[in-house]
């Protein structure tokens, strides 16, 4: 049985108090706390295993890459894709989306095409587009949502056509938490020509994601949303088309050869296998051991455990919220389809200064656009507060959380 009180015990900093209060941190769709295991999996590896990969013979090299090498193998059987050579390291989401932009869409957009995104995207899923289109001179198409922040399938069907070569879509907003049926989405936009690119920041770390039943050709996601490190996350790409990318930097460790010919005083370079090809010079090697801890851990609760949990929370909080006399939920008010994040406002309160007055209760949430701006648009909003839950989150928590909101709405 999941047991968020016995997973607590894990996580060294939720024994922090904040302002004399117990930490409660409701901030997790930014990034999620740490427990002992990757710490723990870090320190090892710098303290015993720490050297360069791919480069030496050295027992040290050797013990380096292989761990590192395990690495790619445990997050492509966490998402169930074909090989690891279909799972490239970044550094998070943000440089997955850059990187099949300007290694796939430099390549293969031109002048006339589009790119379909939604108004709930996250920055990272519209400005490397936005940049690019103005280098090659394809469109950006933005697919509006409904009022709950929910995507019209109809509309989606409508918005493609033969110029719209690829959609970017985020699995989870992190905004409302809506869960997107990307599966269906995949179906259409592959039925219309296009590829899929899905942006899984907020779904992998919180439901069972595998991307041979979605059938994406791209998934991108963070490791410190989900349990692991900063500074690590995946490209996962189909390999038939990651094999006719060019890569996105240039350097050591992605090519397999460089040749200067002294006649026509040019090099000649061919490309390492996948997924080195992708990934240039020294990459972060504890990051990816870390990952590989958190994705260990996070195997060992059961995914569907970490879902039921989420959903439980959720339903609890948004119940209790109607108590609030003087707030309003945002986004989908049925938590079933949505994952454990609620967007809010405190009447008479700017969102930043509900978050600074939880702050003084020991509850960390966030405020302001959470990095999707146009969604707060459609919403006619200047900022919202957020809270999200992670499994070590209970519903004492929650209670606690509530009871905050009643005596802030009773201060002004």
């Amino acid at each position: 049985m999941f047991d968020p009180y016995k997973v607590r015990e894990d996580f060294p900093i939720l024994k922090r108090k904040i302002n004399n209060h117990p930490l409660i941190y409701f901030d997790n769709a930014a990034t999620s706390q740490k427990p002992r295991q990757v710490i723990d999996a870090i320190k090892e590896y710098y303290e015993q295993h720490n050297a360069n990969v791919h480069r030496a013979v050295h027992t040290l090299s050797l013990e380096a890459t292989e761990l590192y090498e395990e690495a790619h193998g445990e997050v492509a059987k966490f998402i169930g894709a074909r090989s690891m050579e279909e799972v490239v390291f970044v550094r998070g989401t943000t440089e997955a989306i850059n990187l099949v932009a300007y290694s796939w869409g430099l390549k293969s957009l031109k002048q006339g095409d589009e790119v379909l995104v939604t108004l709930m995207e996250h920055h990272s899923n519209i400005v490397p587009w936005e940049i690019l289109s103005k280098i090659k001179g394809f469109k950006v198409k933005y697919l509006d949502v409904n009022n709950d922040g929910t995507i019209n399938h109809e509309a989606f069907k409508e918005a493609l056509s033969p110029k719209v070569k690829i959609v970017c879509v985020t699995h989870v907003s992190n905004v409302t938490g809506v869960i997107n049926d990307v599966k269906l989405l995949a179906k259409i936009a592959h039925e219309n020509g296009a590829l899929m690119l899905v942006d899984g920041a907020q779904s992998i770390p919180h439901i069972p994601v595998k991307v041979k039943d979605l059938d994406c050709d791209f998934l991108a996601f963070s490791g410190h949303k989900m349990l692991g490190p900063t500074g690590i996350g995946v490209l996962y790409g189909k390999r038939e088309i990651l094999e006719k990318m060019e890569p996105f930097h240039g350097g050591g460790e992605m090519i397999r050869e460089v040749s200067f010919n002294p006649k026509t005083r040019k090099c000649t370079i061919s490309w390492n296998d996948l997924p080195w090809k992708f990934e240039a010079g020294t990459p972060n090697i504890c990051g990816g051991v870390g990952l590989m801890a958190a994705v260990k851990y996070l195997k060992t609760l059961g995914m569907e455990n970490v879902k039921a949990h989420e959903c439980t929370l959720t339903e609890y909080a948004m119940k209790r919220l109607k108590e609030c006399e003087k707030t309003t939920v945002y986004g989908p008010q049925d938590s079933t389809i949505k994952c454990g994040i609620i967007p809010f406002n405190i009447e008479g309160f700017n969102s930043h200064d509900v978050a600074l007055l939880l702050d003084s209760y020991g509850i960390m949430i966030r405020s302001g656009f959470h990095c999707a701006q146009p969604l707060h648009q459609k919403f006619k909003l200047s900022s919202s507060a957020r809270a999200s839950f992670y499994i070590y989150n209970t519903k004492e928590e929650i209670d606690s959380f509530i009871e905050a909101l009643k005596e802030i709405e009773q201060s002004l």
